[in-house]
């Protein structure tokens, strides 16, 4: 779909800046690597064949029986004796050594009979974000071949909950960003517009809820119903979306007395298309202005919510937690700095990328 000459010129604008422009890219691989997290990141395979068929675990349960094993349970794919049963195509000596009949099972074949071999195609990080690494020594374990980051107080491999806590963390933002823009854009919007006696009730009201405790409704709340994504996600919106109350009506205030408001009036435009088709767009610098923050606080309250255990539920992989985890085991160093990175390079490329939509979203702003 071809842009508009408006909307070319902005991203024209946006291209010229390039920390912003770079910062867009390296943060679209970091977040798409991220959503496919189970092909690069789990404790069962992408791809299994076993007798001629193909199974997908990361999608589906597959009990142990169906690989030859006598458990109704879902197959522990990890497990040696799975494996050699995937290997050698159901074979039941794997119950005895199942590491060697592994490494026979490449020649296809079993003293000296002819096995149908299987195989199975695994993700990079072999470790999801709740898995137990089996590794000997005391937890945490510093990083090796196995655990590129190492593995956290409970012996999870760090590397696959930085790359599962990160989808978390901005799909979490996301939503919540833009519920709240949304409403708080609308209720800006309204209050600037009509202004008098609507104004005035709302911003008193605006006043009385800004000055709610948030989180210790939060606590609350969570107390009562228990920790949940979208119970957070509810919450969060509720005392976030005045963020933009006071931009959007300042903005509209200014607007609604120029000349192109009075003569849409005075053709007969109705309210809502003078609002939101004519005045918006002028507001939208002053909005974009305040997005960055908005996003950087969402992510810092995920954070601290979690750290301080008022955040997502404990089995999730929670970046807050592994700040959390870093303040608990200081003899290991590489859980602070992992999670002074991961936060450090998520929120630089974020304000960067939105201080380049805001600017290029500013007609006096122009890049050589």
């Amino acid at each position: 779909m071809a842009l508009s000459p408006l909307n070319e010129r902005r991203w024209r604008n946006f291209k010229k800046n390039r920390r912003a422009y770079w910062s867009l890219w390296i943060f679209a691989v970091l977040f798409t690597v991220s959503l496919f997290a189970e092909f690069v990141a789990n404790d069962k395979p992408i791809l299994v064949n076993y007798r001629g068929d193909y199974y997908m675990p990361i999608f589906n349960f597959y009990a142990e029986t169906e690989f030859g094993g006598d458990f109704q349970t879902e197959a522990v794919y990890r497990d040696p004796e799975v494996k050699c049963l995937i290997a050698t195509g159901g074979l039941d000596l794997c119950f005895d050594d199942p590491e060697g009949y592994i490494e026979d099972a490449q020649d296809g074949m079993i003293e000296g009979e002819q096995i149908e071999k299987g195989w199975s195609i695994w993700p990079i990080i072999p470790y999801s974000f709740n898995t137990a690494v089996d590794r000997p020594g005391a937890a945490p374990l510093p990083p090796n071949e196995q655990n590129w980051l190492g593995t956290d107080g409970t012996k999870r491999d760090v590397m696959a909950r930085v790359i599962h806590g990160f989808r978390l963390s901005i799909l979490f933002t996301l939503i919540v960003t833009g519920l709240a823009s949304l409403i708080g854009i609308f209720a800006g919007a309204v209050q600037g517009f009509f202004g008098g006696w609507l104004d005035l009730i709302f911003q008193r009201i605006i006043e009385i809820w800004s000055s709610t405790p948030s989180l210790y409704v939060i606590i609350i709340m969570f107390a009562i119903l228990g920790r949940s994504f979208w119970l957070l996600v509810f919450l969060l919106v509720l005392f976030s979306w005045t963020s933009l109350v006071g931009v959007v009506r300042a903005e509209f205030l200014r607007a609604r007395n120029l000349e192109y408001v009075r003569a849409a009036r005075a053709l007969g435009v109705s309210n809502g298309t003078i609002m939101f088709r004519h005045m918006l767009p002028n507001a939208m610098v002053a909005t974009l202005t305040m997005l960055p923050f908005i996003i950087t606080g969402t992510i810092s309250t995920l954070a601290i919510l979690d750290y301080l255990g008022f955040g997502l539920p404990s089995s999730a992989p929670s970046l807050g937690e592994l700040t959390l985890q870093a303040t608990q085991n200081l003899q290991a160093p590489w859980l602070a700095f992992t999670a002074f990175f991961t936060f450090a390079i998520m929120l630089s490329l974020l304000v960067f990328i939105f201080e380049g939509i805001r600017d290029a979203f500013d007609p006096r702003k122009t890049f050589s």
